[in-house]
């Protein structure tokens, strides 16, 4: 028998199994929204309900950044993972307040605020992507950020 693993990682599991739905041809990510040890909703990147994937149509690719050496591509078609899962707990009328967002990669700064607004309290991931703004906004916020190794 194979050792038991501890809660994150197995939420953690599940979040990576989530990103095997993505549509995102840069990047598959996946994200579990936790309260305790419930399942609140589930999210994975992807187009806007109803609209062509990037796997159909491909990326929709704008630079993105406030100078120019920040200048980063980034896919505009995509909704992220983390922003599904936060929908998809206010379609159920779950509430987010108080969760544990376990998410394959770190979140962005479009993402940062919606998880501050959403009463997200903590963050798991474990594929590091530096967003010196959203990490600064989380920790004025006073969410705890998780390297899962």
């Amino acid at each position: 028998m194979s050792e038991r693993p501890d809660w994150d990682e197995y939420f953690m599991d599940l979040a990576h199994k989530v990103a095997t739905r993505s549509t995102c041809e840069r990047a598959d990510v996946g994200a579990v929204l936790v309260d305790g040890k419930r399942i609140v909703s589930t999210g994975y990147n992807g187009a806007p309900k109803g609209l062509p994937h990037c796997s159909e149509v491909g990326c929709l690719i704008k630079k993105v950044g406030d100078t120019e050496e920040e200048l980063e591509d980034h896919c505009r078609r995509t909704v992220h993972a983390e922003q599904n899962a936060i929908i998809q707990a206010a379609q159920n009328a779950a509430s987010t307040e108080g969760s544990t967002l376990y998410v394959t990669h770190q979140p962005c700064f479009m993402c940062a605020k919606m998880i501050i607004n959403a009463g997200i309290e903590r963050i798991v991931f474990d594929k590091e992507y530096e967003d010196v703004d959203a990490t600064r906004f989380f920790k004025k916020a006073g969410i705890a950020l998780d390297v899962l190794e």
